[in-house]
């Protein structure tokens, strides 16, 4: 799986949720660039130290930004404003990714879950 594969999946998504998952993807990247981009649980997803940390899904009505760990949001709880969350997903409009600051918490959250690597 690699990077191909979350190009297929965004070639099936109609517009204007393709740009918006696209603009996702690439604040992803700039956060975590060493990243290798996957396909978990039939969803775009990034995978470091062989845990994913970060992923994005397109419903009917809206996107989803997936943080694979489901006590990703309490710790940022304050940040999420007006965000419709379940344990698994933060809802966000077609045509609005949420912010590239708020990516990189929920980012930098899941990275200190998973915690060290041995190298």
């Amino acid at each position: 799986m690699s990077a191909q594969d979350i190009d297929k999946y965004l070639a099936q998504v109609d517009e204007p949720k393709r740009s918006t998952l696209q603009v996702l993807r690439q604040s992803i990247q700039r956060i975590i660039p060493e990243a290798e981009q996957c396909i978990s649980y039939g969803a775009p997803a990034f995978r470091m130290h062989g845990k994913v940390v970060a992923g994005f899904a397109a419903f009917k009505n809206h996107l989803a930004y997936l943080p694979h760990s489901g006590s990703v949001f309490p710790e940022v709880r304050e940040e999420l404003g007006d965000y419709v969350t379940t344990s698994g997903s933060l809802h966000f409009p077609i045509d609005k990714p949420p912010p590239e600051s708020l990516v990189k918490k929920l980012i930098d959250v899941r990275l200190r879950q998973i915690g060290p690597t041995k190298t």
